[in-house]
């Protein structure tokens, strides 16, 4: 995983066929891998593309309250969700979807999830075991961006849960996080983020914080995917006229893809995420591509089509496809 191809990869769908809280956390964060669902086997999705097999794993979910969304109102966003059959007395459910990548000579993982730091995860060691793997087998990690949703289980418990992976992020959100002017002037629902980079840097001391697009190994592209964090990325997986575009935290449930111009609390540039998703939804629908993402109903598999002219999410059907 050393000699790196620094190839820059086009942006461009042509190519894919792809005051306030913090988040709501439990009481007690369980132990890592010890995870504070009640699910005893936590859920696993498989699909091939080409050379690779891609296995949507998940680390549990949380619900986020309806206020949480701006550039609508509570209730707007609380009557769109009962319209979807989605709405639930805490918000709109967000599920913490990973994404392990395999070749046959490497296991990559696209993000960690809270890892028992908010709501009701930490189910991802258990999902690994259930492939027969442990953290320690992992070779990668690719961190999308580094809210706490995304990097918590990199440290929970404050160890190196993955001690033989290189850990990759945009050099952009590396710097964000790690500033300690912007740490001292943020509010109180990002310190989480903050306080946990700082522990992801300090575990992780061989971590390359990369820059622009670029692939990882061939055929595992990363994409700029900048608005939610300074440094947000996407992840293209492509072999054999095959791919995904794992686009991270540009879809939420409910309110996207028909409402572009709606954000989410925690985004640090409200109207670059808004021009990224204007930009990226309807070229996405001309183009048909796959898109996994993280907080979409579990495997958060799917793609967004044009329905009489409004843009919708359609699941993709991953079981039993030849």
């Amino acid at each position: 995983m050393t000699n790196l191809s620094r190839r820059t990869v086009a942006f461009g769908l042509a190519a894919f066929a792809p005051t306030l809280s913090s988040f709501p956390t439990s009481n007690a964060a369980p132990a890592f891998g010890q995870s504070s669902t009640a699910m005893s086997a936590p859920p696993l999705a498989r699909l091939r593309l080409g050379r690779f097999t891609v296995t949507a794993l998940t680390d549990g979910f949380t619900d986020m309250p309806f206020g949480y969304f701006p550039g609508r109102t509570a209730h707007e966003t609380e009557a769109a969700a009962k319209a979807e059959f989605a709405a639930r007395p805490s918000g709109i459910r967000f599920m913490f979807n990973q994404y392990l990548i395999e070749d046959g000579e490497h296991r990559i993982l696209i993000d960690a999830g809270p890892g028992g730091s908010l709501g009701k995860s930490g189910l991802l060691p258990q999902g690994l075991a259930a492939l027969g793997l442990t953290c320690d087998q992992i070779d990668a990690i690719i961190i999308t961006h580094m809210h706490q949703d995304h990097i918590g289980g990199l440290v929970a418990g404050a160890k190196a849960n993955f001690p033989r992976a290189e850990v990759y992020i945009d050099r952009r959100d590396v710097s964000f996080w790690t500033d300690p002017a912007k740490r001292a002037s943020a509010p109180d629902y990002l310190q989480n983020g903050f306080r946990l980079s700082a522990d992801v840097i300090r575990l992780y001391p061989k971590l390359q914080a990369i820059d622009g697009e670029r692939e990882i190994v061939r055929g595992v592209s990363i994409v700029d995917l900048t608005g939610h964090t300074p440094g947000h990325i996407g992840v293209r997986i492509a072999d054999a006229g095959q791919s995904l575009l794992m686009v991270s935290d540009m879809l939420f449930p409910v309110v996207h893809p028909a409402m572009a111009d709606v954000n989410f609390l925690f985004e640090q540039d409200r109207a670059a995420a808004r021009a990224m998703r204007a930009r990226f939804f309807p070229r996405a629908a001309e183009e048909g591509a796959l898109i996994a993402a993280t907080h979409m109903p579990f495997p958060g598999l799917g793609r967004i089509v044009s329905d009489n002219g409004r843009l919708r999410w359609l699941a993709a059907a991953w079981a039993f496809q030849d």
